[in-house]
């Protein structure tokens, strides 16, 4: 991995990406940006396009690249590759900076009028923030990546801060963010709005409700959206607008949210499977908190596989809060950073059966279930994709 903007932001002046013609939002955070950025997606989209640019992917790569919510042809990406390939030249990129860089010209070749872009790892020096966003959204600051992004919050949130722009709005859905996003804020002259004092989402006499800069919006439908994620998707859309879309439109957005592919997903079948890419400790905490609030008559079996560089004792930890039955899956195999079911199992120090793939833990987990029990699938991007079946052709 190269951090650094000077590579990519040459090749993008010679592709000529982006043009002034869309105007952009950018959304980092440590958890919820994939989430937080469909949900702007489909707050935008009446009467619009839209063109969203997210990663990694679960299935297949044309899932980073989004125009009108729908992921890009082979075609197109190969038109956008041979473009970036062209202008390149003798400069090296990297696999993320190649890709970025595709999405740019997509959306530009596409004339998207909304581009959302999700930051890759950081923000300050991703490949992401050569843009000129209009907006920005830092969904949370949690501890992850450390060996790239410092070891504790306040240095985390400076390199999430980087995506700030002078006098831009800057919104920020963490209702504890650390000191050094309003610091940097002030430096540059940013207009950050955080949740809790600029807008806010709350409950209130049975039903939720939005609110920003004397604006508000009854919402008939949050179940399956974080109010949060939620709250900072629409302040977004108000900030890049100057309107808070219609209640019709918030409750469609939710409800797609809640069929997005690995967050939180719900497949209903004799025994209920909830897929959850969550991968490092304030992810599963939430994930946890939100099972436990869902309680079952029968057992919570959790299928688990993890990458070597994530907590895996701390994520132990606030699943067994949940967890009736562990079943550990191998992903060595899948990836160089991935943990064998063996050393998960180890490291997280508690019993469980060990599986070569996840596809293998999950089954052992649905044959081992039983009416009012269900199955949580956790831990990695690849977890979920190796376990979820059919996947996509």
């Amino acid at each position: 991995m190269e951090l650094g903007l000077s590579r990519v932001a040459e090749v993008a002046h010679r592709l000529g990406v982006p043009t002034g013609r869309a105007r952009r939002v950018i959304v980092a955070g440590t958890n919820g940006k994939g989430s937080c950025a469909a949900l702007i997606e489909q707050l935008l989209s009446d009467g619009a396009r839209v063109g969203t640019y997210t990663s990694p992917h679960l299935w297949r790569y044309n899932e980073r690249f989004r125009i009108d919510g729908a992921p890009v042809s082979d075609a197109a990406l190969l038109r956008a590759f041979k473009a970036v390939e062209a202008a390149r030249g003798e400069t090296s990129l990297t696999f993320f900076e190649y890709g970025t860089l595709a999405a740019l010209w997509l959306f530009d070749a596409e004339r998207v009028d909304y581009a959302v872009l999700e930051v890759g790892l950081g923000g300050r020096l991703d490949a992401v923030n050569i843009v000129d966003a209009d907006v920005a959204l830092i969904t949370n600051i949690g501890l992850d990546h450390l060996d790239w992004l410092g070891n504790d919050r306040e240095s985390i949130g400076y390199e999430k801060a980087g995506v700030m722009r002078p006098d831009r709005p800057a919104i920020c859905c963490d209702r504890q963010p650390p000191a050094s996003l309003a610091r940097h804020a002030r430096e540059i002259g940013a207009r950050l709005e955080g949740i809790g004092e600029a807008f806010d989402i709350e409950y209130v006499a049975g039903g939720w409700s939005f609110h920003r800069g004397g604006r508000r919006r009854e919402l008939s439908r949050v179940r399956g959206v974080l109010a949060d994620n939620l709250a900072g998707a629409l302040a977004v859309v108000d900030a890049l607008t100057g309107t808070l879309p219609g209640a019709a439109a918030i409750d469609n957005a939710c409800r797609a949210q809640a069929r997005l592919v690995g967050r939180r997903e719900r497949v209903d079948a004799a025994v209920p499977i909830i897929y959850d890419v969550a991968h490092n400790a304030e992810a599963v905490a939430v994930l946890a908190t939100e099972l436990a609030s869902e309680r079952v008559p029968g057992q919570t079996h959790v299928v688990l596989g993890m990458l070597a560089d994530k907590p895996v004792e701390t994520v132990i930890a606030h699943l067994e809060k949940i967890a009736d039955r562990f079943y550990f899956a191998g992903l060595d195999t899948l990836g160089s950073r991935g943990l064998s079911a063996r050393e998960l199992a180890r490291r997280a120090g508690i019993e469980g059966g060990c599986f070569e793939s996840p596809a293998a833990a999950l089954s052992a987990a649905l044959a081992a279930s039983e009416a009012g029990d269900r199955v949580v699938v956790c831990g990695s991007f690849l977890t979920v994709a190796h376990a979820r079946r059919p996947m996509p052709s």
